[in-house]
């Protein structure tokens, strides 16, 4: 399993950028599924974006797409969520996920390791 530790959520007005980071340990290659997840309360989990860790090339969300990217630190150990022109409906826990037996259609995957997860409130 992949230990995935969340944070960087708060409080962020709406129109301003926030960066939420994922820790990742335990994991003894690259080159598997890791995505951003989000839930508000009352909705379903959805997913944000996916990459490969160690990968170049995301996957986001419709509703995201050019307001939200993904990268991460050359050693691989930080996966980062970057958004911006945060809006109201973003307000939302978001989770860290991997899945250590998936190396490929990382936006249809089912994901068996989580964080904890970082609350995100937007007003």
């Amino acid at each position: 399993d992949v230990q995935l530790v969340e944070s960087g959520g708060g409080s962020v007005q709406a129109g301003g950028p926030l960066i939420l980071s994922c820790a990742r340990s335990g994991a003894a290659r690259s080159g598997y599924c890791t995505a951003w997840f989000r839930q508000a309360p009352g909705n379903e989990r959805e997913m944000v974006a996916s990459i490969l860790a160690g990968g170049s090339r995301a996957t986001y969300a419709d509703s995201v797409k050019g307001l939200f990217s993904l990268s991460q630190d050359n050693a691989e150990t930080t996966l980062y969520l970057h958004m911006n022109s945060l809006k109201a409906e973003d307000t939302a826990m978001y989770y860290c996920a991997a899945n250590l037996l998936r190396e490929a259609r990382c936006e249809y995957v089912s994901y068996s390791d989580w964080g904890q997860g970082t609350q995100v409130t937007v007003s």
